[in-house]
């Protein structure tokens, strides 16, 4: 009796077949269906890093900007031309050049302001130091002098005081209304009656009379 060929229907060749072939193995490390992990290609880093950078940037311009308007007084000053909207980066940056530009008018008008106290200061004390002289004088020659002026000198000196302060004054205030006059005064008396200028207009006064008497 001739022998009977192996079946494709046979149980025993379906287990051949499942087992048999290693190439049809998913647990086989070379099986073509094992899948390799996902790696990050150079172009993403590139692309996650320049995102991070930019992110970083405008966080700072932001941080900037919120401190420009916690500092700058006028920014805290409410617009009523935008309403209670948030300012926008133009507006900050243009009050905070003006209000630098008017830091910077502050600072050379207090220079100035210091500068005439020091010249107050020094006609003070060269004043002070010729009170002290003549009183030195007078403390070592008590009756030097004494019946020598009479009283029209002493008037002539103070109309001599008085005709010099009037000129400026006279070309100083103007009486077109009570309030330029009172601005005018109150301008004439820090001008013109600073201890430093009056002490030149008294000595002028006296070395005139001077020349006058001897």
């Amino acid at each position: 009796m001739t022998e009977r060929g192996a079946s494709p229907e046979d149980p025993w060749v379906k287990v051949e077949y499942a087992y048999g072939d290693n190439s049809l193995d998913p647990d086989d490390e070379d099986s073509d269906y094992q899948q390799e992990p996902y790696k990050e290609s150079y172009k993403d880093r590139r692309r996650r890093a320049h995102t991070q950078a930019e992110q970083k940037r405008r966080d700072a311009i932001k941080r900037g900007y919120d401190d420009l308007q916690a500092i700058v007084p006028t920014c805290q000053q409410q617009d009523f031309s935008i309403g209670s909207q948030k300012l926008s980066k133009a507006i900050v940056l243009q009050k905070t050049i003006d209000y630098i530009q008017f830091l910077h008018k502050e600072k050379k008008k207090q220079e100035e302001e210091v500068s005439t106290l020091r010249k107050d200061v020094m006609a003070l004390k060269i004043m002070k130091v010729n009170y002290e002289q003549i009183v030195k004088a007078h403390q070592d020659n008590p009756h030097e002098g004494e019946d020598q002026v009479s009283d029209q000198v002493k008037f002539n000196v103070f109309q001599g005081i008085m005709d010099s302060l009037f000129q400026s004054f006279n070309a100083s205030i103007s009486v077109a209304s009570f309030q330029e006059l009172s601005a005018c005064v109150f301008s004439w008396i820090e001008e013109h009656c600073k201890p430093q200028t009056l002490q030149e207009i008294v000595t002028g006064v006296l070395h005139q009379l001077k020349n006058q008497l001897y």
